[in-house]
C-alpha cells in the first residue's frame, strides 16, 4: 500500500474550488443520483493510476509474471487504494467542512454513510482480486495491507506514526506484486516506494497551512537518495520473454512460475529504460520540493505533494527496469499519460488527486 499515500492522505495538489450546493436531504442515499464525477473525486481517480505499477515493481523484482491470473494483482491494489481514499473522507469530514468544503462529503454531494459503504465494498473487493490473482501468498500480504490503511485513516494519519504508517501501506503494496515467498527479493523496491511515500506524506500536511523550509529541504534530500538507490547496483539481464516482454511472459519466469535467474550485466534496453525512469523520477518531484524549500507556502507544498503523487510512476518504472522488464517500464509510463489525460480531460481540478 502510498498510500501508499497517499496527508491528510498522501495524494496530490489542485486549487480549492467553491463548493457545490449540497444535494436536497435524502437524494444522497440514492446512488442513481449521484454522478459518476462525484465517485471518482471520492476516490480520486487520476491519483489512483499511480498505485497500479506497485505490484508490477514488486512482481519484476521477484522475477514474477503479471500474467493470467495475476494480472489481477494491480486491480487488487487500487481498489484497496480506492477505497482509502474513500475512508479518508468519511474520517476527515468535519476537519474537511472548514478546510476543504469542496470535497463530495461537506459539500453534499455524498453522504458520509455511503462514502463509509464505497470504502468497505472497495476494501472488500481488493481482497478478493489479491485472493484471486495471487491466492494465498497475496492474500497473506493484501489483508495486513488492508488492515494498515484502515488503521491510516481512521486513527492514526494525523499522528507523528502517520507518515511512517502511510509508507508501511506502499511497502506492503509493492510486496503485494512478489508474494509470501519472495518478499525479500521484492524488499529493496518496496523500501524505496515506501521511502518516498513518507517524504511526500511529510510535505502533505503544509498542503492547507503551509510547510516549512526545513521539511521540504529534507524531502528533496530523501528524493535524491531515493534515485541513487534505484541506479546503485547491477541491472537483471531480461528474462526468456525478451527485452520488451510487456510484464514478463510466464515462460521468463520459469515452467513453475518460479523467480528467474538474475544476469551479471543487463541488456541494454534494460539500463537505458533504468535512465530514463530514473531521471523522470527526479524531474517530476524534485523541483516542486526545491520550491516548496524556499517558499514552504501551502501552495507550493500542494504542488510538491501532486508532484510526489505522480513520480510514483517513473519510481515503479525504474525498479522495473532493474529487475529486467523494460517491457513493464514502458507499459507504466503509458499510464502516467493516461493520467495526464485523465486530469485534462475533466478540467482543471475537476476530480484531483488531494
Amino acid at each position: 500500500m502510498t498510500t501508499v499515500t497517499l496527508p491528510r492522505e498522501v495524494a496530490g495538489s489542485a486549487p480549492i474550488r467553491p463548493a457545490r450546493p449540497a444535494t436536497p436531504r435524502g437524494t444522497g442515499d440514492l446512488g442513481t443520483a449521484r454522478p459518476l464525477r462525484d465517485h471518482l473525486e471520492l476516490v480520486r481517480a487520476p491519483a489512483v493510476l499511480t498505485v497500479l505499477g506497485d505490484t508490477v515493481a514488486g512482481a519484476a523484482a521477484a522475477g514474477l509474471p503479471l500474467t493470467g491470473r495475476r494480472a489481477l494483482l494491480p486491480l487488487a491494489s487500487a481498489c484497496l487504494y480506492a477505497g482509502g481514499m474513500a475512508l479518508n473522507d468519511w474520517a476527515d469530514r468535519e476537519v474537511d467542512a472548514a478546510e476543504r468544503p469542496e470535497r463530495p462529503i461537506p459539500s453534499g454531494r455524498i453522504d458520509p454513510r455511503h462514502a463509509l459503504r464505497v470504502a468497505a465494498g472497495l476494501g472488500a473487493a481488493g481482497l478478493a482480486l489479491a485472493a484471486a490473482g495471487g491466492g494465498r501468498r497475496a492474500l497473506a500480504v493484501a489483508g495486513p495491507l488492508a488492515a494498515a490503511v484502515w488503521l491510516y485513516d481512521a486513527r492514526l494519519k494525523d499522528t507523528a506514526a502517520g507518515p511512517a504508517a502511510m509508507a508501511a501501506c506502499r511497502g506492503l503494496d509493492v510486496l503485494l506484486g512478489a508474494g509470501v515467498g519472495h518478499l525479500r527479493a521484492a524488499a529493496p523496491a518496496a523500501a524505496a516506494l515506501a521511502a518516498h511515500t513518507a517524504g511526500v506524506t511529510v510535505l502533505s500536511r503544509g498542503e492547507v497551512h503551509g510547510t516549512t523550509r526545513g521539511v521540504a529541504t529534507a524531502v528533496a534530500v530523501g528524493t535524491v537518495v531515493v534515485s541513487g538507490a534505484v541506479l546503485t547496483g547491477p541491472v537483471r539481464r531480461p528474462g526468456a520473454g525478451g527485452a520488451l516482454g510487456a510484464l514478463g511472459a510466464p515462460e521468463a519466469a520459469g515452467a513453475a512460475g518460479a523467480p528467474d535467474a538474475a544476469g551479471a550485466t543487463a541488456g541494454p534496453v534494460a539500463g537505458v529504460a533504468l535512465t530514463v525512469a530514473a531521471a523522470a523520477y527526479l524531474a517530476q518531484c524534485l523541483p516542486p520540493q526545491v520550491a516548496a524549500a524556499r517558499t514552504p507556502t501551502a501552495p507550493a507544498a500542494r504542488a510538491a505533494t501532486g508532484a510526489g503523487i505522480r513520480a510514483m510512476i517513473p519510481l515503479q518504472a525504474a525498479w522495473a527496469a532493474r529487475a529486467g522488464r523494460p517491457g513493464a517500464a514502458l507499459a507504466l509510463g503509458a499510464v502516467a499519460v493516461a493520467g495526464v489525460l485523465l486530469r485534462r480531460r475533466t478540467g482543471p481540478g475537476a476530480v484531483s488527486e488531494t
